[in-house]
């Protein structure tokens, strides 16, 4: 990614994503990203292929210089004219209008989700965002309406757990459902019509991936990958493994798909011939994820050995191994301009790798106990980990120094987040209680006190100026950032709330539950 800097009133940091840009591509439309902040720009090359890059806007603010961003924007993407100066003014003045907070905005039930009678295994949008899916141990699969929360069609005819779920997306007209059954099926999204059964697989299903040319890969505990035409529902190929394939995943092409197996091996596989274009060998314990670059020319696998590693698609070979934990990896970040992973592990330590190079930056060690939770800055800059030692430390990504240790929680901290802009960052606790902290004065901002239950999970309002938090004691409650102040509890689950969020308008809170029910609240 390349980075510029806009000289106006205060300075202004734009991130490009890098995509190779030429005379031939014809823009198409914006796409607004409100938290965080960005343009997406959609575009179509002279080949007919769509493509798109955004702009990302980390630190846009409402005392931002509208006009000297603009024309620095106008100025650095070449598929944009000055013509276009004022539609992109007007978009940053849509996106500013979000950041102005609303002191007076409560919250009020607006629909309870009883999503299924048992347990959900998994869950999955659409390339647009507005449907969603879920799959359960209840035998079925059910089609959603992001926007209203409504249940459009529940998908049934499986005869066990509906296990692994996915779109056929870019289409999204069609929804695949592998299940422990031992089948995978093709349904209509919107009728909840049955349009195949793909049998052949001799043992459950637990993972799929469907192409964008149309073609559907599933993995299943008998040994083997098969691939599917989703039009026809026709078996193509068939993929050994000497172990349980539990991963895979196609190209952006389409023409190449990946599989991870517990045989420790992962293959690369040609699609149209079904034959093994390398084995990828080297872990040595089981695969247990699987994934491409955009480009196609690497690929990753992660493994029960604690290391992940890095193949060059074409030659076959190991790239990169990234190791040094000596413990189980309990979670990892991705900077925002994916040229940087984090790792946080039950070891006490994190790791920052270059995703590129595979090269270690820098090795964070400090803590006494298992890290549960590790986080980015919006600029890469800045860590924050979370520890069941009862403190939380801020580090600096690039030395890995520890620049502040924070004491002020009395038992395991389990949830961290950054404000959108990244000068603040709130913690969340199984005391019960949250925190505010500056980020880099490590001041303690504010204390929320008030649960009567730990906090299972915290998040800032788009804006920065509130945050909520969820709890064992089954409320939501909206706090002040600055005072402290409970402004609001949500009430209604009947059993601890697991997960909370903001919508990106900041107008509407979701609240999942042990309960069984997701709950959407609006303003």
């Amino acid at each position: 990614n390349s980075f510029c800097t806009l000289l106006g009133v205060v300075p202004r940091w734009l991130v490009w994503q890098h995509i190779p840009t030429t005379t031939h591509m014809k823009l198409k439309r914006f796409l607004l990203r409100y938290y965080p902040p960005g343009i997406t720009l959609e575009f179509e090359q002279s080949s007919g292929e769509c493509g798109s890059k955004t702009i990302d806007l980390l630190t846009l603010s409402p005392q931002t210089n509208l006009d000297a961003l603009t024309d620095q924007i106008v100025i650095q993407e070449p598929l944009l004219t000055d013509q276009r100066k004022p539609q992109i003014r007007r978009l940053l003045e849509r996106l500013v209008e979000k950041m102005i907070c609303d002191t007076q905005q409560q919250f009020y039930l607006f629909k309870t989700l009883r999503a299924h009678i048992l347990p959900l295994t998994n869950c999955a949008f659409n390339k647009g965002g507005d449907k969603f899916i879920t799959g359960s141990h209840d035998q079925t699969c059910k089609v959603w309406d992001t926007r209203t929360g409504n249940d459009i069609v529940t998908l049934e005819g499986h005869t066990s757990v509906v296990y692994a779920i996915a779109f056929n997306n870019p289409h999204d007209d069609r929804v695949i459902t592998g299940s422990f059954d031992t089948t995978c099926k093709v349904w209509n999204a919107e009728t909840g019509e049955c349009f195949h059964t793909l049998r052949g697989h001799q043992a459950e299903i637990v993972s799929l991936n469907v192409s964008s040319q149309c073609l559907i890969a599933t993995g299943s505990m008998d040994n083997t990958a098969r691939i599917w035409d989703a039009e026809t529902g026709q078996e193509l190929r068939t993929l050994p493994h000497a172990g349980e394939v539990v991963a895979l995943e196609f190209n952006t092409a389409g023409d190449t798909v990946i599989t991870g197996a517990f045989d420790q091996t992962c293959k690369l596989w040609d699609v149209r011939s079904g034959e093994c274009i390398h084995t990828l060998a080297g872990h040595h314990a089981e695969v247990s994820s699987v994934g491409f670059n955009r480009a196609g020319d690497l690929c990753i696998s992660g493994n029960l050995d604690r290391t992940c590693k890095v193949w060059d698609t074409k030659t076959g070979k190991c790239v990169h191994t990234l190791r040094g934990h000596t413990d189980e990896v309990m979670d990892i970040a991705i900077s925002m301009t994916g040229h940087r992973v984090a790792a946080a592990a039950a070891d006490g330590t994190a790791r920052v790798y270059d995703t590129l190079s595979g090269r270690l930056i820098s090795a964070m060690v400090g803590h006494e106990d298992d890290i549960t939770k590790v986080q980015f800055n919006p600029k890469g800059t800045v860590i924050i980990t979370a520890s069941v030692d009862k403190t939380c430390k801020v580090w600096d990504a690039k030395t890995g120094n520890c620049v502040h240790t924070l004491r002020e929680h009395t038992d395991e901290v389990v949830d961290v987040t950054f404000s959108m802009n990244g000068h603040r960052f709130a913690t969340a606790c199984a005391d019960g209680t949250a925190r505010v902290y500056d980020t880099s004065s490590g001041r303690l901002v504010s204390a929320m006190i008030g649960h009567e239950g730990e906090i299972t999970k915290v998040q800032f309002h788009p804006q920065g100026s509130r945050i909520i938090t969820a709890s064992s004691d089954a409320t939501c409650k909206v706090w002040h950032v600055d005072s402290g102040e409970c402004l609001q509890t949500l009430e209604g689950h009947a059993d601890e709330i697991v997960s909370c969020a903001f919508n990106d308008d900041g107008d509407a809170i979701v609240t999942g539950s042990k309960d069984d029910t997701c709950r959407i609240w609006r303003s």
